[in-house]
């Protein structure tokens, strides 16, 4: 006799409850990163918009920003850390293979043995988590669940690479995703192109680096002008299918958070959708560089608090990055 599997009970929707974040103390100005390669502010600027970035001291670790971000997002949620049934961190730059910071991150939390677990999805990382948060709660397997990107990029920077010297920045960006009586996170737009990964990716493996002994730690590369017409013209499609697919037109929309890679790529991805002059955009790339999976939670966060965006609006999410990978969606701010 096949025995039954009783169905899960969890919640009808899932909305974020809560956003934390946290930027290192250290702000990193233009005529820093000039030190080390020839090029000059105004090219920067023109280049990528970018002004400044933050890079994390010595005692700014993963798991410490990535602490001070969620505390943040717990208590803005208005739920205490025991709540938690689950913790997902997206990083490409925590460089211990295992266990999962998150394993450390649940236990310090004070949550009660939360399920926990590590992705790494690059730049759309956090796209990724809070699309598995949402199916978790939906399905009854956590009532509350923490979404963190977080990254140390400057620990992943050449210094010397003329091409993405000024681009990365570190912080923590954190979301506490819970139960709705109402949509609040549409369907997820996702997916993979791995038949571009070269245009951005490390330098060379961990194993190359062990065996080879280089003294130059891996870092990152792009191919730019690769990477800005697939993000230009591709991602302004996808983020037009997560429109569709949450049944919301660009004139509905209230907030636009791309992930902020480079201000050009935000520019023409707000002329490519044709969104309205009342759409508020994240432009957080400005002080904050390049965050990968942290860079759409810690532009949120910097919306909400300087009241740019405010509770219940409707906002258009879209991450993109190494891989290629993408995750796009629509949600209702906290």
């Amino acid at each position: 006799m096949t025995a039954k599997i009783k169905p899960a009970k969890g919640w009808p929707y899932a909305r974020i409850r809560g956003v934390g974040g946290y930027r290192p103390t250290r702000a990193v100005p233009n005529e820093e990163i000039l030190k080390h390669i020839d090029s000059s502010d105004e090219w920067i600027r023109s280049r990528s918009g970018i002004v400044s970035r933050h890079w994390a001291g010595p005692d700014e670790t993963i798991a410490e920003m990535t602490l001070a971000a969620s505390g943040k997002a717990i208590a803005d949620a208005g739920i205490t850390a025991d709540q938690i049934g689950a913790v997902i961190i997206s990083t490409v730059s925590h460089f211990k293979q295992t266990p999962a910071i998150a394993t450390e991150i649940a236990y310090r939390l004070g949550t009660a043995k939360a399920a926990a677990f590590d992705i790494s999805a690059a730049c759309a990382g956090f796209g990724y988590g809070l699309t598995i948060a949402k199916g978790l709660v939906t399905e009854g397997s956590a009532e509350y669940v923490l979404v963190v990107g977080v990254e140390r990029l400057s620990d992943l920077t050449d210094r010397t690479d003329r091409s993405t010297a000024f681009l990365f920045g570190d912080g923590a960006g954190a979301v506490v995703i819970g139960p709705s009586k109402e949509p609040g996170i549409g369907p997820a737009v996702w997916g993979s192109e791995g038949d571009k990964k070269e245009a951005i990716e490390q330098t060379f493996s961990w194993e190359e680096y062990r065996e080879g002994s280089p003294e130059q730690f891996p870092a990152l590369r792009q191919e730019g002008q690769t990477v800005f017409r697939w993000a230009v013209f591709q991602m302004a499609k996808i983020a037009q299918q997560a429109l569709d697919a949450a049944g919301v037109k660009a004139e509905d929309l209230d907030v636009f958070i791309p992930h902020q890679a480079n201000m050009r790529i935000i520019d023409s991805m707000v002329k490519t959708l044709k969104l309205p002059e009342h759409v508020k955009v994240a432009r957080d790339v400005e002080t904050t560089g390049n965050t990968s999976a942290a860079s759409i939670p810690l532009a949120m966060e910097r919306l909400l608090a300087t009241g740019e965006a405010k509770s219940g609006d409707t906002a258009l999410l879209i991450g993109f990055g190494a891989g290629l990978v993408y995750a796009a969606t629509v949600v209702t701010l906290p």
